[in-house]
């Protein structure tokens, strides 16, 4: 995993927090891999990779009691959906088109929850062993790019 973890670094400095979404992306089934903030009530999209429309940079602002992300946040551990219409965990506990979701939450540098960094498609995704130690990874280094601390 470390390779995976250097290899991402590596985009994300040299080509962008863009580049760096494309490239988890490319890591799974999931049509989206997004960004995003939790601002009270309302989940703000920092950044996003839409694998059918490669040219969005940003989704729209949802409110956050209808995401997945709202679970992580409250739950703060990784969260993984693979079909939430089957899933008796989850099934009509969220309203929402997604169906199936993988999300880390995103820390800030107090360790107070962020946002989050998942992937998402309003599609059951095929089954498969998830890269959570590196989305968490890549949590933190997007929110160090996105808040980057200023040395007095």
């Amino acid at each position: 995993m470390q390779r995976e973890i250097d290899e991402f670094t590596a985009v994300l400095a040299q080509q962008g927090i863009a580049a760096a979404l494309k490239y988890l992306n490319s890591r799974t089934p999931h049509r989206y891999t997004g960004l995003f903030r939790f601002d009270t009530d309302t989940l703000r999209n920092e950044a996003l990779f839409d694998r059918f429309d490669p040219g969005v940079a940003k989704g729209a602002d949802v409110p956050t009691r209808v995401t997945y992300c709202s679970l992580v946040g409250r739950q703060e551990a990784p969260l993984e959906i693979n079909d939430a219409a089957t899933d008796e965990r989850y099934r009509g506990l969220i309203e929402t088109p997604v169906v199936s979701y993988c999300g880390v939450l995103i820390r800030d540098e107090a360790g107070k929850a962020f946002g989050t960094l998942c992937h998402y498609d309003m599609q059951r995704c095929q089954e498969r062993t998830s890269d959570l130690p590196l989305l968490e990874a890549a949590g933190q280094l997007l929110y160090q790019q996105l808040r980057p601390t200023t040395s007095a």
